[in-house]
């Protein structure tokens, strides 16, 4: 940077004088901030923001670069690398001087000269917000100061969403083109300004934008230019907003990264050839190939200072050589055909996801051709869990920090804690504290708190102008950034800052702001324990707050457990049949049980209760929030308690799979009327409070029930559905005491095939019975077939091909039907796994992502088989499958009813299914 003379002698002036002048005029309160000639406009805007603070407090500001007469004190702004600044520091601290690292500032004052050095440009804004946020504090500008901070983590960034709760019609997940009926807010500048100036408060280094594909909505190809997907006045509108973005996110230190999912293409370009938008099952398409390079090399072209967020996965087959091919062979050209047209080289830097796919491997081939590349996986998948990660998701994650490439923690989507406030900064401080210790990463990449699918908006219901959410959850980005800057800080100090915070907020003494505070942490644990003792998934498609039916506590495993959030995503411990077992064993526990997370949540939702009534009377300022808050700690009290009453009746029910003793049905039938009473005060707590529980509205949502159509959304709707559960299980109960109930059997209705004709040429059909054989290529034999399936004409397809191509069906109907397909119920590359959302956006398109009937089949040396239904309309239709051996059981009527329930047809042990006890 050139420093001019003028500037230099201004230095060595104020720095050598004995400032007796100065002094002469403290009482006017006038003061300089004086910048170099030429500087970065990072330095501008913290400049501007320390202007701001002075004048709150009574100075009389200027901000000037030349050697005018200075009245009043002086702060000089600058880098450590100005000669002047470097010798006038090392000066003040004669025995040595530590020059922090990047985005590190020093501030010292001395003799009403204060000096803010940045190691760079960002270093130097974060010394004046630090500056300014002091003089906030003390109502003043101290008369001495030394202070030198740098950040622990190199990238702090929170994202947004350009999505929508519900999907577009004719379009999938995450395709939303950039267009003011879709987004109104996304033009909305003074908005923008309001979350980027919250960021640099915040001192957060970048900003995420989550789109689908966002190319046909910023550029345009000269090659595909029927790919756009917006008319000229609203692409003109995007390019201009899109850049007062990208340049007012870099004036405060902040990198703008765009987020896509691959493989997505835009409608226009689909329609024009013929081709699905995305799908999953797809190879890398060559024209799709070219396309996609075109539209990322005129993005770089337009936006070299942008970032990138790849996700290889959702819209891809998942693991394999297609994920390595399409990042080396098309991304990274694509960002290097970009550069080139430039005339630049150096690498605008690219983030992969590590969701989907094998980041490790697609990383060893990547760095090769690409210098500037970063990895990011999901902390606790979407939610938020625990700060004591371990298993598989842990050594994933290590391994990802020791390839030499900075890794990043995506704390994403966080199901279980929306719709409802979450401010336990002790939580906080132990995840950014368990992301460098057991994880070793050295990134934060943050979702909003909640509805995360409805930016800005929150969910609550206020009866008019709805709240904001960077107004609302404050505490949670501040939490965040405070220890992604450092995570090591002492608990008592933390205690005292947080209490300050909340009092300052709230108009209350530092004795009730603690109250406040412990509120917050005494809440903030229920729903992570909740979710990593009880739950179905991590993943979006459970809504944890809206409850769960009795039958996923008792079979979970029916309702596509996701096996990460035991075996990683909490402390050691126990599930809730690992429990059952081992007390009907007299076996010893382990670790974290279900019976210590419901007394634990009992305790903390009644202790956080207390602490928000002490603080209640005390409160002067923002009451209408304060009493929101309050509300929300009476929900997450009358949460607490409806699942831990259930889970003690669910106990019970797992007990009688052992004992088949009706008494102990008996004593689950009080434990699950008593949740149901709880669950009656959190409709109460939310009817007029809340517009929603998921911010997400598709068939994706699954757990308690199917959130289609945006319905099932809210407490009041799950109330009904609760209340039959507990009046069947009374039923239920009474009919296993009847005398018939030994002899009664479930009658069995066999299914009949549809009507259809079958356009796959030469593909082999048998009659789904005991020894037929189940692949063309093989001679494994059918063992054993659910009384349903029996007699279905299902379809023998080569397993070879299976396994290097994937399956695809097609067919004629005249009238909707049903394809069965057979799962192995294995987790093993050779077969074809069963449909999950939490990896696969579109799995549950055709309504396959439910087992129908588990254990349905068993196969002469295979793992046992699990139903899955794919829903077709009329007319002419493929059934596209992955790679990976499965069976094609069949095609039925769409109103064929196809029970849900276990076959029993497995070599496993007790597999009872209890479900029927609640249906």
């Amino acid at each position: 940077m050139r420093i001019t003379h003028s500037y230099i002698a201004l230095l060595i002036l104020l720095f050598s004088c004995f400032h007796s002048s100065l002094k002469a005029q403290d009482t006017n309160k006038k003061i300089t901030i004086v910048l170099a000639a030429i500087h970065h406009q990072r330095l501008d805007y913290g400049a501007q923001k320390l202007k701001l603070a002075l004048q709150q407090v009574g100075y009389v500001v200027t901000i000037q670069q030349n050697t005018q007469a200075i009245s009043g004190n002086a702060i000089f702004v600058g880098l450590l690398n100005d000669p002047v600044i470097k010798k006038a520091l090392v000066k003040r601290y004669p025995d040595s001087v530590k020059f922090p690292g990047k985005e590190g500032f020093i501030i010292n004052s001395v003799n009403d000269v204060t000096i803010v050095a940045g190691a760079d440009n960002s270093g130097a804004l974060y010394g004046c917000l630090e500056l300014a946020a002091r003089v906030k504090g003390a109502h003043d500008l101290a008369a001495k100061l030394e202070i030198t901070d740098q950040p622990e983590m190199v990238l702090r960034g929170t994202c947004i969403g350009v999505q929508k709760p519900a999907l577009l019609p004719g379009r999938g997940t995450y395709e939303y083109p950039y267009t003011p009926e879709n987004f109104p807010w996304f033009y909305d500048k003074a908005l923008w300004l309001r979350y980027l100036d919250s960021l640099a408060e915040n001192r957060m280094n970048s900003l995420y934008l989550w789109s689908g594909h966002p190319f046909a909505s910023l550029v345009k190809v000269k090659e595909y230019p029927y790919a756009v997907e917006v008319d000229d006045a609203t692409f003109k509108k995007n390019e201009e907003i899109y850049r007062f973005l990208a340049s007012e996110a870099d004036k405060r230190g902040i990198w703008l990264i765009q987020g896509f999912y691959n493989i997505i293409v835009s409608k226009p370009f689909a329609e024009k050839n013929n081709l699905k938008t995305q799908d999953r099952n797809r190879h890398i398409v060559p024209i799709i190939a070219d396309y996609t390079r075109k539209s990322i090399a005129a993005f770089v072209q337009k936006y070299p200072n942008v970032g990138l967020l790849i996700t290889l996965g959702e819209a891809m087959e998942g693991v394999g050589q297609d994920d390595i091919d399409w990042f080396t062979k098309t991304i990274i050209p694509g960002v290097k055909d970009g550069l080139k047209a430039l005339g630049r080289t150096d690498e605008p830097p690219i983030v992969l996801r590590a969701h989907d796919t094998d980041a490790p491997e697609v990383m060893k081939y990547a760095k090769p051709l690409y210098k500037n590349l970063y990895t990011e996986a999901k902390y606790n998948g979407e939610a938020l869990t625990t700060y004591e990660p371990h298993g598989p998701w842990a050594d994933l994650h290590r391994k990802l920090s020791s390839i030499g490439t900075v890794q990043i923690e995506n704390v994403h989507i966080m199901a279980n804690l929306e719709p409802f406030r979450y401010g336990s900064a002790d939580f906080i401080q132990k995840c950014v504290q368990a992301m460098h210790h057991i994880y070793g990463a050295n990134g934060l990449h943050l979702y909003p708190q909640a509805s995360y699918w409805d930016w800005p908006y929150t969910a609550d219901n206020t009866g008019g102008q709805r709240l904001l959410q960077m107004d609302r959850d404050w505490i949670w980005y501040k939490a965040w950034s405070r220890y992604a800057w450092n995570s090591n800080r002492g608990r008592d100090g933390e205690i005292t800052y947080w209490a300050g915070q909340l009092a300052a907020r709230y108009g209350c003494n530092e004795t009730h702001g603690k109250d406040i505070l412990a509120a917050y942490e005494q809440s903030g644990e229920i729903a992570p324990e909740l979710l990593r003792r009880f739950g179905i998934t991590d993943g979006n498609r459970q809504t944890m707050t809206l409850g769960m039916l009795m039958s996923q506590l008792v079979n979970p495993e029916k309702y596509g457990l996701f096996t990460l959030l035991y075996n990683s995503e909490g402390p050691v411990g126990e599930m809730m049949s690992e429990y059952a077992e081992k007390e009907w064993k007299h076996q010893p526990h382990i670790g974290e049980t279900p019976v210590k997370v419901i007394d634990s949540v009992i305790m903390q939702g009644r202790k956080a209760v207390e602490a928000i009534d002490r603080a209640s009377a005390q409160i002067t300022k923002d009451k209408a929030e304060f009493g929101r808050l309050k509300n929300d700690i009476y929900c997450y009290n009358a949460l607490a308690n409806s699942y831990a009453y259930k889970a003690k009746a669910a106990l019970w029910v797992l007990r009688y799979k052992y004992s088949d003793n009706i008494a102990d049905l008996e004593k689950a039938l009080p434990e699950l009327q008593t949740s149901l009473d709880y669950f009656k005060q959190l409709v109460n707590l939310t009817k007029d409070t809340y517009l929603y529980a998921n911010s997400m509205q598709t068939k994706q949502r699954k757990i308690p029930v199917g959130g289609n159509d945006a319905k099932m959304k809210t407490w009041v709707e799950l109330l009904p559905v609760y209340q039959k559960e507990l009046d069947n299980f009374k039923r239920n109960i009474d009919s296993v005491k009847s005398p018939q109930a030994a002899a009664k059997k479930a009658i069995r209705i066999a299914l009949t095939n549809g009507q259809t004709v079958i356009k796959t040429k030469g593909i082999q059909v048998y009659k789904l019975s005991n020894g037929q054989q189940v692949f063309s290529d093989t001679t494994v034999v059918v063992k054993n077939v659910a009384a349903e399936l029996q007699n279905l004409q299902a379809f023998k397809l080569v397993k070879a091909d299976q396994l290097k191509n994937g399956s695809s069906l097609s067919f004629t109907n005249a009238k909707p039907v049903k394809v069965l397909v057979g799962f192995f119920n294995e987790k093993d590359a050779k077969y074809l796994p069963e449909p999950q959302l939490e990896t696969d956006a579109s799995a549950n398109d055709y309504g396959q992502a439910d087992v129908k009937i588990a254990n349905a089949i068993q196969v002469e040396g295979l793992p046992p088989v699990n139903v899955h239904t794919y829903s077709f309309k009329a007319g002419t239709n493929t059934l596209t499958l992955g790679k990976g051996a499965c069976l094609i059981l069949g095609i039925v009527n769409d109103d064929a009813y196809i029970p849900v329930y276990d076959a029993g047809l497995s070599n496993m042990g007790n597999i009872k299914d209890l479900r029927w006890l609640f249906n």
